[in-house]
């Protein structure tokens, strides 16, 4: 998958073909696991068309774009977030803070440095800048950890009715993701969000609480759940507002 090879078995799109005009779900591969669709184009209504189907973009530099939809998915209930006793107690120290969408840009970058699987970022500058429209546009969202003012962690997504669609998290320090996450979760919990959606299995994610489900299942709860709610802006006033709430600051005590 990584190596630029051709894929034979999947739909090939284009640019100016319709921004729906993905295959069933049905259809993606079994290996590698859930490959749905190449090409097209990272536009804003393509991606908002995609998500909410249960498929999103994962590619590196010198590939078209490749489309995803595995089976089963990864998801975490907000409520579900398993906190462990240091991260209780390191979230009780209070000495790191957090914010949200007061450094977009810097969390998805901080983001692209690592590389997922040894051979290349999977979020390349056009995925960058597709994520950044989001953003402005209201859809996607970051929450940051900061150490004073130095940015240490931070986790990024797309929220689309009551399902939030993680993409990627960096941590500079310690436990500093988990902290972003944490505070995401409870923040979601708070909005009446029901579902994370955490695209690929890892321990890492099942250690935190995160389960597979049947893609089925998966698409029958976006259905549900994806019909968009108010109008979609920055997160930065309800989430500093949140911060000083009980419900937030309920594992301090």
């Amino acid at each position: 998958m990584r190596n630029g090879r051709r894929h034979t078995g999947i739909a090939w799109l284009s640019a100016s073909d319709p921004p729906d005009a993905f295959p069933p779900v049905a259809h993606a591969l079994e290996n590698p696991n859930g490959l749905l669709a190449a090409g097209g184009d990272l536009s804003a209504e393509r991606l908002l068309t995609a998500y909410p189907r249960g498929i999103f973009p994962w590619y590196e530099d010198g590939q078209p774009i490749l489309w995803w939809s595995p089976d089963p998915r990864a998801v975490l209930r907000p409520a579900e977030l398993r906190v462990s006793r240091r991260l209780a107690r390191t979230l009780r120290q209070g000495t790191l803070q957090c914010s949200a969408d007061s450094a977009f840009d810097q969390v998805i970058a901080n983001c692209a440095e690592p590389r997922r699987y040894g051979g290349g970022t999977w979020i390349t500058a056009e995925m960058a800048a597709a994520y950044q429209a989001l953003h402005r546009s209201g859809w996607c969202h970051s929450v940051e950890v900061w150490a004073d003012d130095r940015l240490v962690g931070g986790i990024y997504g797309l929220a689309i009715g009551r399902v939030f669609f993680g993409e990627s998290m960096f941590s500079r320090r310690r436990d500093a993701s988990k902290i972003a996450l944490a505070h995401l979760c409870a923040y979601l919990q708070q909005q009446d969000y029901v579902l994370l959606d955490c695209q690929d299995w890892s321990a890492h994610l099942q250690s935190l609480g995160a389960t597979l489900i049947p893609r089925a299942e998966f698409v029958a709860q976006l259905q549900q759940f994806c019909q968009p709610q108010g109008t979609p802006g920055s997160w930065r006033e309800p989430f500093a507002q949140f911060l000083h709430m009980p419900q937030c600051l309920a594992w301090r005590r």
